[in-house]
């Protein structure tokens, strides 16, 4: 039988068999049971970010872009003005969802190897007393660059704004504690750093604004004020809910727990991300950010100079050996990126780094920098 690949993306990721494995019961979506077992992982979640005093989690079916999409067609009023901080594609994305949601946004664009620009927020948000809403990406994959959380949050709560979050990529390993850093709405995926399957996110929204935005959300599935509005009344999904799914994250957050809950795990990334980055330099490669601002998710890597070469190829030969890792999706230079997350540790790090060595003498490639 052959073994699983270890993956080395932003997510699906490599689970444990404790967590597969909790995928094998089958749930009646009306059951005590099941509603029982939603209601544990809701609580769950708004426990890791420190959030039960004033916000709720509204889960949803699907990806995390569904999250995203939900929370920005429900957050944010129809007649808003929106302040969107860019530094990658995921930060375009969110303008995306906006503009096809028919809310007045405007975007801040930075680099996407410097972390978002705080400064040039609060300017605008001085500059124009209109906008409503910022929004913004925790840890941006496009680069795996971490932004500056805190400091933004505080300079929105000053101005008395509202920020909505995408903490895909860090929910989970990255500290986010809704005593110090105000939010109004932050999605994360089940995916990611909670190291469970694809098919369900959702979204820590606080209660407060949620019971306002009745109306506002132009979808019926992604409607979250609904969704959870069902949830008070009976606790169960207003459409079929990802059962098994749900059932893999309540067992994700059990070993996320035994790891030493935020702490333990992001202890674990670092060490995978500084074991990757060492030995890649170690073989000439290029990191694309400075070690200053690279957050432990995700690390991107130029291309050697080599012509010989070619990523495809690169890819392939990694994927014979059992590691799969992530095209670039920079807009300025050709990149790779290499993940630091899910069900893996610094010997599966050393095992990929010989597989690349490896790889490089099979393509016939000399690495001599990007």
């Amino acid at each position: 039988m052959l073994r699983d690949p270890i993956l080395l993306t932003p997510g699906p990721l490599t689970t444990s068999e404790r967590t597969k494995q909790a995928m094998l019961r089958d749930w009646g979506s009306r059951d005590g049971s099941f509603i029982e077992l939603t209601a544990r992982v809701r609580r769950r979640l708004t426990v890791l970010a420190k959030a039960e005093a004033e916000h709720v989690c509204v889960p949803i079916a699907g990806s995390g872009t569904f999250a995203i999409e939900a929370m920005l067609g429900t957050l944010v009023p129809r007649d808003s003005h929106v302040l969107v901080l860019a530094n990658g594609a995921y930060g375009q994305r969110i303008e995306n969802i906006l503009i096809h949601a028919g809310r007045h946004c405007e975007v801040i664009t930075g680099a996407e190897n410097r972390p978002l620009d705080s400064a040039a927020a609060a300017a605008r948000l001085d500059s124009d007393h209109s906008i409503s809403d910022v929004v913004m990406v925790h840890c941006e994959t496009t680069s795996g660059v971490l932004n500056p959380l805190h400091e933004i949050a505080e300079i929105v709560s000053k101005r008395g704004k509202r920020l909505l979050v995408d903490a895909m990529s860090s929910f989970g390993a990255i500290p986010i504690n809704a005593n110090q850093i105000a939010f109004d709405g932050l999605a994360a995926s089940a995916n990611k750093c909670l190291e469970s399957v694809p098919g369900a996110a959702f979204v820590l929204a606080r209660r407060s604004h949620l019971e306002a935005c009745a109306g506002n959300c132009q979808s019926i599935a992604l409607d979250l004020e609904a969704q959870w509005r069902g949830f008070e009344q009976n606790g169960q999904w207003r459409f079929t809910p990802p059962t098994q799914i749900i059932a893999a994250l309540d067992s994700a957050l059990d070993q996320l727990a035994a790891e030493g809950g935020i702490g333990g795990r992001f202890a674990r990334y670092w060490e995978n991300c500084n074991t990757l980055v060492s030995g890649m330099r170690a073989m000439g490669f290029e990191t694309y950010l400075s070690d200053d601002i690279q957050a432990p998710i995700i690390v991107t890597f130029r291309f050697p100079l080599d012509r010989a070469f070619e990523f495809t190829a690169f890819y392939d030969a990694l994927a014979r050996y059992g590691f799969l890792i992530y095209p670039g999706k920079l807009t300025d230079q050709p990149s790779f990126r290499i993940g630091c997350i899910g069900n893996i540790h610094a010997e599966d790090i050393q095992n990929l780094l010989a597989a690349i060595k490896s790889a490089l003498h099979e393509l016939g490639v000399h690495v001599i920098g990007g």
